[in-house]
């Protein structure tokens, strides 16, 4: 079953966000784009090499309107302890959610119950509180902030031009298609 359209069901979370705690929710995600990226602990080895590639980017995601939330199964005191020991993670800016009862893991259906931890799930999320664009990476190959980041750009622009559709690696200002009878068998 894809996930695609579905809505982010209600939630609340505590994270950890520039050393405090507060509260994350499903009300947080409406009204603009978001991306909840999913990692399989801290205190790992491929996780902080992620989590730094999007702080690296993380200015240029909030200037296209979308927050970034990393989401692991560990509690909001271990991101912070995490945050506080580690070079990589000491330069993460956006919300840590933690998910200890995987109540965000189970409904995006990345959660690992035999070892209580989620797959590497990427969800960009539209200002409707609906999944546009996901993808499960096996827990050994990292992501790419640079390639999610375009996708972002892609999904805002599909969101915005309804009509028109973006093909492969295309990027902001780059020529679109607007898919027609015309264009069967033409590409």
């Amino acid at each position: 079953m894809s996930l695609n359209g579905k809505k982010v069901s209600e939630f609340t979370a505590d994270a950890y966000l520039n050393g405090e705690f507060i509260k994350v929710s499903d009300k947080d995600l409406q009204g603009k784009w978001s991306v909840l990226f999913f990692y399989p602990a801290d205190f790992t080895f491929v996780c902080p090499t992620e989590l730094e590639d999007l702080q690296r980017l993380y200015d240029d995601f909030k200037k296209e309107g979308c927050e970034i939330y990393s989401v692991s199964c560990d509690t909001h005191f271990v991101h912070k302890a995490w945050h506080d020991s580690s070079e990589k993670i000491g330069k993460v800016t956006y919300p840590m959610i933690g998910d200890p009862t995987a109540q965000l893991a189970k409904d995006l259906d990345v959660y690992i119950e035999a070892d209580g931890m989620t797959e590497r799930g990427t969800f960009v999320i539209n200002p409707d509180g609906e999944v546009v664009l996901y993808e499960i990476s096996a827990g050994n190959i990292g992501r790419n902030a640079d390639e999610l980041l375009r996708k972002v750009r892609a999904a805002k622009f599909v969101y915005e031009h309804g009509d028109e559709v973006c093909p492969a690696k295309w990027e902001p200002g780059a020529a679109t298609l607007k898919p027609s009878f015309d264009l069967v068998g033409k590409l």
